[in-house]
């Protein structure tokens, strides 16, 4: 009887001691994800496969009303000489009634880029266990993740990882 009772325990108690998966979903599965977008200005679907081959890729998840994400956004475009062979995917969870504004106030049909569309599902937020706005990922000419940048940070900065 004791011999069932310590088997009862240590069943119940073990689980308890396991290690936890503590990578999140991009460190785990380090290719571009296989994302779909609606692009703006034309609700054209964009996807993984819309890519440019062999060339590095941002991927910046916004809020349009984030006045964080105005200011990044700012940033980037101050420096997008910088990311002159960088393909640069912005997209946000919102309704295109927040993104069409804010697509057309920093013009960005004017940098060709740039996409810039709505993930209605919010794949890439889950996929990146977004927490905060703006978060960017970083991935190199082959497709593989390089670096995470959350919240505020210079574009500049991750100008120096490519």
């Amino acid at each position: 009887m004791k011999f069932f009772i310590l088997i009862v325990f240590a069943s119940l108690t073990l689980p308890a001691f396991a290690q936890q998966d503590s990578l999140k979903l991009y460190e785990r599965f380090t290719d571009l994800p296989p994302f779909k977008i609606t692009r703006l200005p034309d609700s054209s679907q964009f996807t993984k496969a819309d890519l440019k081959k062999k060339v590095a890729t941002l991927i910046m998840v916004f809020s349009p009303d984030c006045e964080h994400c105005q200011h990044a956004t700012e940033d980037l475009l101050n420096h997008i000489s910088l990311f002159k062979n960088v393909q640069v995917l912005m997209a946000t969870p919102l309704e295109y009634r927040f993104i069409v504004p804010f697509f057309e106030h920093y013009k960005i049909k004017d940098y060709h880029g740039i996409v810039i569309g709505r993930d209605p599902t919010n794949f890439l937020g889950t996929f990146f266990s977004i927490t905060n706005f703006p978060s960017m990922f970083l991935y190199n000419r082959k497709g593989k993740f390089v670096k995470a940048f959350e919240g505020s940070v210079s574009f500049i900065k991750i100008a120096s990882f490519l």
